[in-house]
Order: structure tokens, then sequence, then C-alpha cells
């Protein structure tokens, strides 16, 4: 627990132990992770200390670049010579999906715990091969997670608190939107994002990897089927000059083909028999990061805008009808999942902060030896949930079985 503000730390207790962390990785992602292992510790009174041990890719003066901007000790340029070293505990997997599976699984056999990227795998076989090396690693004590770091905002935590409390009763709708506009413009260059090869899918694995994740976790059930259609609006870009810098890059002049989808919409069936809704796009224009959902039970319903993170739209439909409706729940209390640690009440966080979150919640898991979640079984089911939407697509729509999660061996 963190000390209340009349408690004051003992100067002559020991220091918790170091858990090394090792990244391979650096660009968009790599910066976010960097940011949540370099701030958890100074946040959260944690019972080990995430020290910055390496940093690795390709580009030797670029990932030096990266290690001394965010604060890691040293470099390296072959993601099996940081598996090797002695002062990494834990690989922090922030590669492009194609290298996820190769990675993780090493890493997971050399003794280091795991954290992965989403979407976990660029296949479900990929996914299913991590999920068995996650399983054998867990008998030795090693675990493994998959960042969906939007179940850390502490607004969309609260909620599944409320859902599991029953506060909506039976769910009947889930819809889930994340629309972005990054690619709206036809010149923008073809950087790995748009490469099925590399990136796996387009808007769908991107973002609609997360929609998916949020759904099953705000309901505390997987879906059981879709039926889908997708998008490629723009079938040929402008070759990328240079290296991509974050979700972009400068245009060269030559052109090439996109091989992901620019957008998919989908409809399913949780487990229950409630229905969901589902759109994934980044040709959305005006729409910058726009991940909205709602969820309707029989006793109420939650809402949520990430445009507004720090709140929590709840109607109570056991109020009566002259003074029911939406109310708006300010969720910074330190009542609030996450935010013990925080500012005072009112003091809202940002996107930054999941990954802290992020952080925070495997640093507690590996000292305590208990299981992480989400867990690279949570990812290989949404894996099969994307494969599924995929299959849909490509038969214009046709409902498309999902495969059930394996049940638990004893």
């Amino acid at each position: 627990m963190t000390p209340s503000p009349t408690e004051a730390p003992d100067p002559k207790a020991a220091p918790p132990p170091a858990l090394g962390i090792g990244m391979v990785g650096y660009a968009f992602m790599g910066a976010a992770h960097s940011q949540g292992w370099r701030t958890a510790g100074h946040v959260f009174d944690l019972p080990m200390r995430p020290v910055l041990a390496a940093v690795c890719g390709r580009d030797r003066t670029a990932v030096e670049a990266a290690a001394a901007k965010h604060g890691w000790a040293a470099a390296e340029t072959d993601w099996r010579r940081l598996i090797e070293r002695d002062d990494v505990q834990v690989v922090d997997v922030c590669t492009p999906g194609d290298s996820h599976a190769e990675i993780a699984i090493a890493a997971l056999e050399a003794g280091k715990h795991v954290l992965c990227e989403k979407p976990l795998a660029n296949s479900v076989g990929e996914a299913e091969a991590m999920v068995r090396a996650a399983e054998a690693a867990r008998t030795r004590g090693q675990l493994a997670m998959v960042g969906f770091n939007y179940r850390r905002v502490p607004a969309i935590s609260y909620a599944r608190k409320l859902i599991a409390a029953g506060r909506l009763g039976t769910l009947r709708h889930v819809r889930v939107t994340y629309l972005q506009d990054w690619l709206a413009d036809p010149a923008a260059p073809l950087t790995w994002r748009l490469d099925r090869e590399r990136a796996g899918s387009g808007a769908l694995g991107d973002l609609g990897a997360h929609i998916v994740d949020l759904a099953q976790f705000l309901a505390g059930e997987p879906i059981a089927g879709v039926s889908a259609l997708s998008e490629t609006f723009v079938r040929e870009r402008p070759v990328l000059s240079g290296a991509s810098a974050g979700l972009s890059g400068a245009a060269g002049s030559a052109y090439g083909p996109v091989t992901v989808d620019d957008a998919a919409v989908f409809t399913g069936r949780l487990a229950s028999g409630a229905l969901a809704s589902f759109e994934a796009t980044r040709m959305a224009a005006g729409r910058k990061n726009a991940l909205r959902l709602e969820i309707n039970g029989e006793r109420g319903s939650l809402a949520f805008d990430l445009e507004r993170l720090n709140e929590l739209s709840f109607h109570d439909h056991d109020e009566p009808a002259a003074t029911a409706g939406f109310r708006r729940i300010l969720v910074t209390e330190p009542e609030h999942p996450y935010l013990e640690a925080w500012w005072p009440p009112g003091h809202g966080l940002g996107y930054e902060h999941t990954f802290v979150h992020q952080a925070r919640d495997l640093v507690v898991a590996v000292a305590a030896g208990t299981d992480p979640a989400p867990s690279f079984a949570d990812g290989l089911q949404v894996q099969r949930v994307l494969a599924a939407v995929e299959e849909s697509a490509a038969k214009n729509a046709v409902y498309t079985p999902v495969p059930p999660p394996a049940a638990p061996q004893a």
C-alpha cells in the first residue's frame, strides 16, 4: 500500500529488489512502455523496483539515441543478446507482430518473464504456440502478459467492477467503435502497418484487437461468433522514404500495394446471447483516437469515451423515471482503480498513465508469483475473434463461429 500522507517512509528500510527490464523495440510503443517502466516505481509503492536495463533495435545509432532519451542503461542491436543478459528478468516485446512469437517464446524458454504488445501475434497458429510456451514457462515460475493497455484506464477498470457487481444486470448490448484518421490522406506513406507480412492485418488488428478485448473484458465472457465486412479504400500508397516516425513518415516517389484492411465493421454474439457491434477504421476524417463504448443491460447502462477518459457515464434503470438518466461519474477518487497513488480528486490522468498501470500490475504479479491479466490465453482468444472476422468478411459477412476458449486444465 502507498504510505498515507502522515506516514514517512522508513529511511533505514531496505530498498525493494531490482527487476531488470529489457525491451525490444523503441518507437511509438517503445516510448510509451519506457514511460510506464520509468514512472511506475516513483508513483506506486512496489514490491520490486523496475530497472531499465537495456533496449534493443536494429539501428545502432537510433537505438542508442532512444536509450539516452528514455533512460535505458544499455542498447543492444540483437534481441537474442538482450535475452541472454543476466541483468534482464522481464522481456518487453514492442516490435511489429511478425516477430512477437519468435521473441516471446525464446524469452520464456530462457527463463524470462514476458510482456508482449497487442495483438499477441499475426495468426492463430503463432498465438497458440505462444500460449503453449507460456503454459510451460508457468511451471518454471515465469509469467507472460499481453499489453492491452486500455484495460488500465481507471474508468474502464471501474466499469468492469460495476458490471461484475451486477449493476447492469443481464447484458443485452455491447457496442464499441475505434476511429482514427491518420490514413485518410491517400498520400500517406506505406509504413509497416500497411504490410500484411509484418502487421498481420490493418485496422482490424491494430484497433479491432483493442475493442474486441475490451468487449470481452467488460462483459466477462467471450464472443461466440461474428458477421463482418472489411475494405481497403486506398490500395496503393507512396513507399516510405527513410524511417517511420510514430504512425507516419516521409513519402517517396515510388508506390507499393497496401495489403491490409483500412476498415472493418462486424456484429457479434456473446456467449450469453448478448448482441455486440464493432467498428474499427483508420479512415474516419477528423477522428484522431476516438474509442467509444456503451453497454446496455436489463438494469442499466454504461458509456465511455476515450477523449474524456476520466469520466464514465452510468444510468441506473432502477431509479424512478422522474429522476432517472445518465449521470457523469468523475473517476478520480482514491477509491477508484489505480488512483490511490495519484493526484487529489478531480486531477485527471491521461493516455500515458495506462502504461504506468500496466507496468505496476506486472511487477506486482511477478513479486507475488500470481498470474497477470490479460494472459497470453486472453490474447489468443482475441486472435481467434480477429481470424473469424477475416473469414466472415472474405465470405461477404457469413456468420462465423469463434472457437471457445479452452477449459482450464485441472
